[in-house]
């Protein structure tokens, strides 16, 4: 399984990189700027994904602390609640690869 991940993301890797390799008509200035666009994206993502999973273990922790017996129930929200802040970081990543090597706004 972990091989065939590689070959599918390495094959991923190998045509977006053709893409802006091929692209030679595009200024490379415009070019850099998308890249740190897209790594100022990432990173703003990832800051507040951070975050809101810190406050949401914070609050967990201190359910737990008050009200024992609710452990379970705290534990299944709190993983919910995880996914679904990290799914906002995934999409955020897609985005910016799509901006990064599948740019609409270039040619």
């Amino acid at each position: 399984m972990r091989k065939l991940f590689l070959i599918a993301l390495t094959t991923v890797a190998l045509m977006g990189m053709a893409s802006v390799a091929f692209a030679a008509d595009v200024d490379p200035g415009t070019i850099s700027m998308i890249a740190i666009a897209t790594a100022l994206g990432m990173a703003i993502a990832a800051f507040g994904c951070g975050i809101a999973q810190g406050m949401g273990l914070k609050a967990a922790c201190e359910g737990t602390a008050r009200n024992p017996e609710a452990s379970g129930k705290i534990t299944v929200t709190l993983l919910l609640g995880m996914a679904f802040i990290e799914s906002l970081a995934i999409y955020a990543l897609v985005v910016n690869l799509i901006l990064l090597f599948a740019n609409p706004f270039i040619g």
